[in-house]
This record gives structure tokens, sequence and C-alpha cells, in this order.
């Protein structure tokens, strides 16, 4: 069952890499609008990726959708941390500073595994069938008890990279203006009143309300201010 999962999902990388080299050959030809569908398409299914994002703001920006373009650099920034997308995201917001673009490095490891989930299951499971061929050979040679610990350990690895792996949950502030209130009342005390460009983690959600982490404590934000990322 593994290793079918693996395959299908090799088809599938397959046939959206084709898809994705023909939007690259619009996008170079510069028909645009063309480009923009297939990518579009991509991105709704979750496969993306840094440079994919980048041409999508760049398009987006064209054609004076600002919100969408800060939307793909968010999320741009998500794989790839830097300083310029922080910039060029303060110059579509309109924002001098910015909160939530901070990221430690127990986030960057995160992000790094979350990008190689298929890769880090595709090796878990090459181990996985040399354990069991291991086990099988030393079990006709020898009538010791055998371990199968490894081989147990190998499975739940697999189980957990392909189930669990996934990066942190975030989202791009994007009403004007967005109220930060300290509980998922309409009569929580306000905390913040911020425009579109921050990012906040989220934390939980509560009915119509987001429980997001903001500036070192637990606030809460309505759905509807927020895309998530």
């Amino acid at each position: 069952m593994i290793f079918l999962s693996i395959s299908l999902q090799s088809i599938h990388c397959q046939a959206d890499v084709i898809a994705l080299e023909k939007a690259d050959s619009l996008f170079d030809a510069r028909s645009y609008k063309e480009a923009m569908e297939i990518y579009d398409l991509s991105y709704q299914s979750g496969i993306y990726s840094p440079a994919m994002l980048l041409k999508m703001a760049f398009i987006t920006e064209g054609i004076g959708d600002n919100e969408r373009a800060t939307l793909y650099l968010s999320k741009y920034y998500d794989l790839d941390p830097n300083p310029q997308a922080i910039t060029k995201i303060k110059s579509l917001t309109g924002q001098s500073s910015l909160v939530g673009y901070e990221v430690s490095d127990g986030q960057r490891f995160l992000i790094f595994l979350t990008e190689y989930q298929t890769h880090i299951v595709g090796v878990l499971s090459i181990f996985l069938v040399l354990s069991i061929f291991t086990s099988w050979v030393t079990g006709r040679k020898t009538e010791k008890t055998q371990t199968f610990w490894p081989t147990i350990l190998l499975i739940l690895m697999i189980f957990a990279a392909n189930n669990f792996l996934s990066g942190p949950r975030t989202g791009l502030i994007t009403s004007s203006p967005t109220y930060i209130v300290s509980k998922p009342t309409a009569g929580g005390d306000l905390l913040d009143r911020v425009e579109p460009g921050h990012r906040i983690r989220i934390k939980s959600s509560k009915d119509i309300w987001y429980e997001v982490e903001w500036k070192n404590q637990s606030a809460y934000i309505k759905k509807e201010d927020v895309t998530r990322l």
C-alpha cells in the first residue's frame, strides 16, 4: 500500500510537472492570462514552488490585484523567508511595518521537512523494505527469535510523515480595518486595529473566530478578515 501510494503520487507529480512547464512557457511568451489559469489550478491543488508563487505575484500585481499579489508573496515567504519579500509586501500594502514575518530556526526546519515530505516518505519506505528483507534472510539462517522493532518503528515513522507532517497554520490579514480582540465575542477588549498585510499563526478555530498568536499573546480575529495560507 505504501509503494502504491508513492507510485500514484509520482504519476500525479509527472502530470503536474508537464502542466507547469507549459505554464512557464506561456509566462515566458508573456501570455500571462493563460499561464495564470494553469498556475491557479496547480495552486488550488496545493502544488506550488517559490518560483511559481513569484510569477503569480508578478501577474496579479500587473493587473492591479495587490491583495492576491500580497497573498502569493506571503505564501512564498513560508517557503523562502527573506527580507526582499517583506519589502515588496510593505510596498503593495502601504505598510511601514508588518507583524508575523519572524521565522525561528525550528519553523525553518519544519518548513524544510514539509517541503521534502514525499522524499522523506520514499527514503523511509526503502529502509522499511531493507528491514523486512533483512529480517526474512536472518530468520532463514537462524532459529533465534527475531526482533521486529526496527520494522515497526519505520512503519510508524512513515505513517506519521505521510499524515501528520505539516507546516504551521498561518493566515494573512486581508480586510481593512481588522479588529483583534481578547475574546471570541463582540464584547472582547480591543487589542489592535490593523490594515491588510500582517501575518498571524492560527492556533484554533471557534465558530466565526480564529484564535491566533498576536505579538506573543493569544487573541481572536474574525475568519472573514483572514485568508488562510
